[in-house]
């Protein structure tokens, strides 16, 4: 297959950022009525107020055509070894290298660092058509683009950009390493800590959690550089695989995305140069929390595009296969009236997720709306794919084909990059503010 990114540049540097497009049908492929308009993620440079409104999810001819090209690369190559990548918990070498090749591991990095130079909403996009088919893989390109290739994008200097973005783009993963064991929803507790030297910096400590540790060559380690300053010692640094005293300690076994690695990281004496720093001294807590606000998006669309593909899978059995009483149980109004629940609440989950992209690609405030997607699309995953496995009985619960593991894998949804309880509290306090006197 023909690299996706090469095939979309030219239209990339073209299209009006608000032409239309109608998106081709595939095959066993959901497509929307309505897509969304925006293909620069400029935003903040486009006068909004003189634009027709249009639906939220509402794509542009570049958008519609990563929607499409991704769907259609994820049914071919990552689809025929989803289960055996689940059942081994290893992510295919091929699947990584297939990625990289597409050009999905630098969606957003400037073409003259080598990737596609394309906007937030092309990310999201391919984020939910690859959780369609393995959110293991989602989450890997999620991860990558969305945290790694952002941190050093915005906060990297010129040389950082110059060092880093180029393989991060074409053939290095990279992970975002915050979490530690006494460390998650709380990050003030993190306790890695880093000592400045002469001529860099030493690290000490542990991470867990780290997501891509396996496949990572790149981590961005945040530690406290004066612990006597609180969280305003944070500092993110850039840290390589085989620097002396860095070891990957553990890598977990999981409910689900078994194929995604999840590694604890051990910090033993580590030391680095000064260009490892990434950004300023003393801001990587608030880089930290500004990085994972527009990450939430990116496991809401995970979460949705997961929803979809359990749905259609579901959808799919009941209304072509599985009898009983004489009939197709698709055609049983109970069941019917069930689908079609399902299938309002993935739209309303969407909905949420564009909403939110579209904010943050117009520069708009847009963390509640990063909470409330994330929330509400990490609940509907559960409840469909949890629905999709009854609705499929004795095949919905065998390791035979998709609906048990989707299942599986909507659990961490309501886990990481942030809780449910902890989006719910981001959201009230919003909401507080806005309606206290």
């Amino acid at each position: 297959m023909a690299s996706l990114i090469r095939a979309l540049r030219p239209l990339c540097r073209t299209a009006p950022s608000f032409r239309m497009a109608t998106r081709r049908p595939l095959p066993n492929h959901w497509t929307p009525s309505t897509h969304a308009f925006s293909t620069t993620s400029r935003r903040r440079d486009v006068d909004l107020s003189n634009l027709t409104p249009t639906p939220i999810t509402l794509l542009s001819e570049t958008e519609s055509m990563m929607a499409d090209t991704v769907s259609k690369f994820a049914q071919e190559q990552i689809g025929p070894k989803v289960r055996d990548m689940d059942e081994a918990e290893v992510m295919d070498p091929a699947v990584v290298e297939h990625l990289f090749e597409q050009g999905l591991m630098g969606i957003e990095v400037p073409e003259e660092y080598g990737g596609a130079g394309m906007n937030f909403t092309s990310a999201i996009v391919a984020i939910e058509e690859l959780a369609r088919v393995d959110p293991s893989v989602s989450v890997l390109v999620d991860v990558h683009n969305t945290l790694v290739n952002t941190a050093i994008l915005r906060y990297g200097d010129a040389q950082a950009r110059r060092t880093w973005l180029p393989k991060l783009a074409t053939g290095t993963v990279g992970s975002f390493c915050l979490s530690e064991p006494a460390s998650g929803s709380d990050a003030f507790a993190l306790q890695t800590k880093a000592e400045k030297l002469a001529d860099g910096y030493r690290l000490n400590g542990s991470k867990m959690w780290i997501t891509n540790a396996m496949e990572s060559s790149v981590f961005i380690v945040f530690a406290n550089l004066n612990p006597s300053q609180g969280y305003k010692g944070i500092t993110a640094f850039i840290v390589e695989k085989g620097t002396p005293g860095f070891s990957i300690a553990k890598k977990e076994k999981k409910l689900g995305i078994r194929a995604s690695s999840t590694c604890v990281l051990n910090f033993d004496d580590v030391v680095i140069p000064k260009s490892s720093l990434l950004g300023e001294e003393g801001q990587g807590y608030k880089y930290a929390i500004s990085v994972l606000n527009e990450g939430r998006i990116g496991i809401a669309a995970q979460m949705t595009g997961l929803a979809l593909g359990a749905w259609e899978n579901a959808a799919s059995y009941v209304w072509n296969d599985r009898r009983q009483f004489g009939q197709l149980i698709g055609n049983f109004q109970g069941m019917q009236h069930q689908l079609a629940q399902a299938y309002t609440e993935i739209a309303a989950a969407r909905a949420l997720v564009y909403n939110a992209a579209r904010k943050k690609e117009a520069g708009q405030d847009f963390v509640q709306d990063a909470a409330m997607a994330k929330l509400y699309a990490s609940q509907v995953a559960g409840r469909v794919s949890g629905s999709a496995v009854e609705w499929m009985g004795g095949m919905g619960f065998v390791r035979e084909g998709i609906a048990e593991k989707m299942f599986r894998d909507s659990k961490i949804g309501a886990i990481y990059e942030g809780t449910s309880n902890i989006q719910l509290q981001t959201i009230a306090k919003l909401l507080q503010k806005q309606y206290t006197n």
